[in-house]
């Protein structure tokens, strides 16, 4: 099962459509969630917007929080994703066993509801589980940099406690002097102690290309590289395009 979690607190303002991009995403089998890290009243209406429709195009859930509640809710969001997906998946084995016309697992006999729902606990915490944190590293982040490594770093308990193997990896955008979409911190790991030196490779300032930055972690999920280049050399020798240019009001 596979996740992106972007972390951010405000629109992008650069690139790609982060929408499209999330949609994207979802066609990959990747579920894209965002967490909106503000202080309250202090996101525009467009910046809410964004938020909720990169989360709705991805398949995946919003929420905007303040610092104090960002690890909680980082914790919150990655496990009723997975009970979402696997719920979702359930419901559709259901149909092809019973029939179209057959509805949700909550329109089961009592009897026949429970054990299902015990099938689907059961598989919330043995499921293999990839989550890929993309940090919005924009200059307008850093008094947050704190919350989100605490963050960060219970969400890495909170997988490591699940049955199932659960791997994190990093990413945060933009890059150096603007030149990079989103730069990879910590490939796919599920040991705590790789988390340490991410937050004193960030630095925090320039855009916010959120578009940008998903299609890349896009890429490493299919082909371990953010490095497009490295796409020329695979053997069936295609490249994947990228969507139009996208501009949002800063």
């Amino acid at each position: 099962m596979k996740q992106i979690l972007l972390i951010t607190d405000g629109c992008s303002n650069v690139g790609s459509n982060p929408v499209l991009a999330a949609a994207n995403a979802l066609e990959e089998g990747i579920t894209v969630n965002v967490v909106g890290v503000v202080d309250y009243g202090t996101i525009g209406d467009l910046g809410g917007q964004e938020i909720e429709a990169i989360a709705k195009a991805g398949g995946g859930i919003s929420r905007i929080v303040g610092t104090p509640v960002l690890a909680k809710t980082m914790q919150m969001m990655t496990r009723k994703t997975v009970v979402q997906t696997i719920e979702l998946a359930v419901n559709k084995e259901l149909k092809q066993i019973l029939g179209k016309s057959a509805g949700s697992i909550a329109e089961l006999p009592l009897h026949q509801r429970a054990e299902v729902v015990q099938v689907l606990d059961h598989l919330t915490e043995t499921t293999p589980l990839q989550v890929a944190l993309l940090i919005d590293a924009s200059a307008s982040m850093k008094p947050k940099l704190a919350a989100v490594e605490e963050g960060i770093r219970d969400l890495m308990l909170s997988l490591q406690a699940r049955e199932g193997r659960s791997q994190i990896s990093v990413f945060h955008f933009p890059g150096r002097q603007g030149s990079e979409d989103a730069v990879l911190d910590i490939s796919w790991t599920s040991d705590m102690n790789a988390l340490r030196s991410v937050f004193t490779k960030l630095d925090m300032r320039g855009a916010t290309p959120t578009g940008p930055a998903i299609l890349k972690v896009i890429d490493y999920y299919r082909y371990g590289t953010l490095n497009e280049n490295d796409l020329y050399d695979r053997d069936d020798g295609a490249k994947e395009g990228m969507h139009g240019d996208y501009a949002a009001g800063s």
